[in-house]
């Protein structure tokens, strides 16, 4: 017990070390390549963070721990948006903008249309196909306008826009920028892999099932990363990092680490994914699109909200 709990402190510790690397690197290759804090968080932050659910979801996977590998991702998203946004926004109203709306509408797009696929009680390998190539219009769209716009490379998108056009200003290195952002990866997923061992032998210990291990202590290790960038990137007044990154990982999430754990192996659906935990993930995502539809930020309230829709669904499914 004594091991698990040095497992989970240690893995807590690499967990911030590698928000605090991977925000510098990737606002440092944002300036470097002329391209938006916003495209940034949507593509290079928010798939490395989602590294751990993904090594998480396919072990749980080809393990036969189908009711940890669903739970992973579902839980992994609520917690993105009720834990990591809500606590991102208490700590500083994150402003949105065009581009933030729009990839907050296509999760909530991706979110509606696995209804019909949960429902079906399997995720099977051409659904997997499906969900890839999801991913590839995604990615493929969002780089197409970010080069239509020819967005002009920031350090922040709220409050105070710093533009580094100056001729005076020098780019900052790409190999030092990539190598922060390879650094960052192995500290947020070391800090991860050591925080879900230790935190699943605890739950073990106390006899906890293997869903609400996949739907709440699983899910919220493999989302310390999201955490961890997220805070640092709300500290320094980096929203489009704070609302790129859960955005991002929630549609990474669905259409790449689902898609590609169900590649590898189909997926059984547990009948209380249905019950409860996919309207969970759904309503959030919903909240999220509202949201920043009608007032383009999120306050410090709207954070509490999330925050306590989070412990109040975490409370519910271990009762």
């Amino acid at each position: 017990m004594l091991v698990s709990i040095l497992f989970v402190a240690v893995g807590a510790a690499l967990l911030y070390a590698g928000g605090e690397v991977m925000i510098a690197g990737a606002v440092a290759l944002a300036r470097r390549f002329e391209v938006s804090s916003l495209v940034v968080g949507l593509t290079v932050v928010a798939f490395a963070t989602s590294a751990p659910e993904l090594a998480a979801t396919a072990t749980a996977a080809l393990r036969g721990s189908s009711d940890i590998a669903l739970g992973n991702v579902i839980g992994s998203n609520i917690a993105n948006v009720g834990l990591i946004l809500g606590a991102s926004a208490l700590i500083a109203p994150l402003a949105s903008n065009g581009g933030v709306r729009r990839q907050a509408a296509f999760m909530l797009v991706v979110t509606i249309v696995f209804l019909p696929l949960l429902a079906e009680g399997t995720l099977m390998r051409w659904e997997g196909l499906l969900m890839l190539g999801g991913l590839a219009f995604f990615l493929f769209s969002l780089l197409q306008r970010a080069r239509a716009e020819q967005v002009p490379p920031l350090l922040a998108a709220s409050g105070e826009l710093e533009v580094l056009m100056k001729e005076d200003v020098e780019p900052p290195s790409g190999l030092l920028a990539s190598f922060k952002v390879v650094l960052g990866i192995a500290l947020l997923i070391g800090g991860a892999q050591a925080l879900v061992a230790g935190a699943s032998d605890v739950a073990r210990h106390f006899g906890v099932s293997e869903r609400v291990i996949g739907l709440s202590l699983v899910a919220f290790g493999t989302s310390l990363p999201e955490l961890a960038t997220c805070v640092v990137a709300a500290r320094r007044r980096e929203d489009d990092i704070v609302l790129g990154n859960v955005i991002g990982s929630n549609i990474f999430n669905l259409l790449f680490i689902l898609g590609t754990t169900v590649l590898i192996h189909p997926i059984a659906v547990a009948p209380g994914v249905m019950q409860i935990d996919y309207w969970v993930m759904l309503a959030t995502s919903l909240l999220v699109v509202l949201i920043l539809g009608l007032r383009r930020r999120i306050l410090r309230l709207e954070g509490a909200v999330f925050l306590l829709t989070y412990l109040v669904y975490v409370a519910y499914i271990y009762r």
